[in-house]
């Protein structure tokens, strides 16, 4: 289903996460995005349709590289994390796709995450702290939890009506909820459209807290789905084909929207700009492509590799869609370099030494490895400066 829509019919196995037969294909242009280009009219149980079907529903699932996977699924009493699809009706924060039994008389106003309460406590414990030794009980895997991708411990929760996802750091590294906030700042001070991530600590560790930037009216597209059915040339092409593809579809200044998120890499020296954290925002019920999705998802950058007295070493490089390559390369996409306002960045040197230190206490950064970090963020901004008088 998408929202109430049929999409189509077809013999789910819980016991693998995939669909065995394919009855019946009710309108194909509500379904997700990457299966559109697989769909063939007259063999519906085609093999490459019904396997990407099964991928792609699998693939809503938490991802077999998540951080202490293995002790999350024991605190969930689980084996494997594609056992938690069908608890919730494979329901997300990110679209409005779900499972409907056959014959079943639900709707999807009855049980969708964006107006109905869930509750969080438990998988939020079960996923973030620490040294909890408790055991989650069935009635509490009936979140969107079950559906959240990428390889950091996570969760969502409701604050005051609002869904916000908490997310904390890399096995024993903190800096990654810093970095969504520097990057907040960032968008806010240069006028790019972006997600507003805040500080937040839970049981003494530090988190980024996000709001839900997705509606139950609107779903995230992301550019690996875009382009899964397009020529894959590992050049620029790729780069200039995903933005006539958006223009194509209406959205405006496509071009400058993408190049403003590659911007913000190149200032905070993001290494995992990959093809699902960012992508654009579709209405589903009319289908309509309204806009580029907000910039999110900003946490591995500043990566210090080591430092001495003299010098920051950087090893990392940033991503431009299939190719690794140095920041200095990837903003050579943006056209007009000029078109930044680079001076309501003064300060924010400072403002970012001052977050650090204010968390110094729970991250046990030290002195010097706040100063270090604020040297390399500057050093940056006064590249982009340098960029813009050539």
């Amino acid at each position: 289903m998408n929202k109430n829509q049929e999409v189509l019919v077809a013999e789910y196995d819980s016991a693998t996460s995939g669909f065995t037969k394919i009855y019946e294909v009710k309108d194909i242009n509500y379904a997700p995005y990457i299966l559109i280009s697989f769909y063939k009219e007259n063999d519906i149980n085609d093999t490459p349709f019904r396997t990407k079907l099964s991928e792609w529903f699998k693939g809503r699932g938490i991802p077999s590289w998540r951080d202490k996977l293995d002790l999350l699924l024991h605190r969930l009493n689980i084996t494997a994390p594609y056992e938690l699809l069908d608890k919730a009706f494979g329901l997300s924060l990110s679209d409005q796709y779900w499972l409907k039994p056959f014959d079943s008389d639900i709707s999807y106003d009855d049980i969708n995450f964006f107006d109905n309460d869930f509750d969080y406590a438990e998988f939020m414990e079960a996923s973030l702290s620490i040294n909890s030794g408790q055991i989650i009980n069935e009635t509490s895997l009936k979140t969107p939890n079950n559906t959240t991708d990428g390889m950091l411990k996570k969760a969502w929760i409701i604050d005051n009506g609002i869904r916000y996802l908490l997310k904390g750091g890399y096995k024993n590294e903190t800096l990654q909820p810093f970095n969504e906030v520097l990057a907040s700042e960032i968008c806010k001070r240069l006028g790019f459209n972006y997600v507003e991530y805040t500080i937040d600590t839970y049981k003494d560790i530090v988190v980024s807290k996000c709001p839900c930037f997705i509606t139950k009216d609107t779903e995230l597209i992301t550019c690996y789905q875009i382009r899964n059915n397009m020529e894959r040339h590992n050049s620029l092409e790729d780069y200039e084909e995903y933005i006539k593809k958006l223009e194509d579809n209406g959205i405006e200044n496509a071009r400058e929207k993408v190049e403003n998120m590659y911007i913000l890499d190149y200032i905070i020296m993001n290494e995992d700009r990959h093809l699902n954290n960012f992508g654009i925002i579709r209405d589903v019920n009319t289908l309509k492509w309204i806009d580029v999705a907000p910039i999110f998802d900003n946490g591995q950058s500043l990566n210090i590799e080591y430092y001495d007295e003299e010098e920051v070493h950087i090893t990392g490089n940033g991503r431009l869609f299939y190719e690794v390559k140095s920041f200095d390369e990837i903003i050579k996409v943006v056209k007009n370099i000029k078109r930044i306002d680079v001076s309501k960045l003064d300060g924010i040197v400072e403002w970012f030494e001052n977050l650090l230190q204010q968390y110094q206490h729970l991250t046990g950064y030290s002195d010097r490895r706040i100063h270090k970090l604020c040297v390399l963020l500057n050093s940056q901004i006064n590249k982009l400066k340098e960029l813009q008088k050539k």
